[in-house]
């Protein structure tokens, strides 16, 4: 999840061009750390969802996810959302000491990646 820095923000257009820009830039930065360290722990990778989607939060975010070949076919062709509720809201599957060394990963590589980005 990538979270606007910019406070009282709810849609993308409330931020100026100049923010969206970083915002948006930010998000791909985000997606690419996340391609980079999902597809070396596992190539069924076969892209990368963005959302940006503001329906119940008070708060500009944006989403990535990954989706790999071995998802259930009527799922894989869908928004992330079709999964069922208890895959978002169960805490073994979203604090799960298991996806540590990803969470570790992706933000070992993200800030690699930022510092590159942004070196000048």
């Amino acid at each position: 999840v990538l979270m606007s820095h910019v406070d009282d923000v709810i849609h993308l257009t409330d931020l100026t061009r100049a923010q969206r820009a970083e915002f948006l830039v930010d998000l791909g930065l985000l997606g690419e750390a996340v391609m980079n360290v999902c597809n070396g722990l596992d190539p069924s990778l076969r892209r990368l969802n963005y959302e940006i989607l503001g329906n119940s939060e008070r708060y500009l975010c944006a989403h990535v996810f990954p989706r790999y070949g071995w998802e259930d076919q009527e799922l894989l062709s869908g928004p992330v959302w079709h999964y069922p509720t208890d895959r978002w809201t169960s805490p073994r599957d979203a604090y799960a000491e298991e996806h540590e060394p990803m969470r570790e990963a992706i933000s070992k590589e993200l800030h690699r990646i930022m510092a590159e980005a942004y070196a000048s």
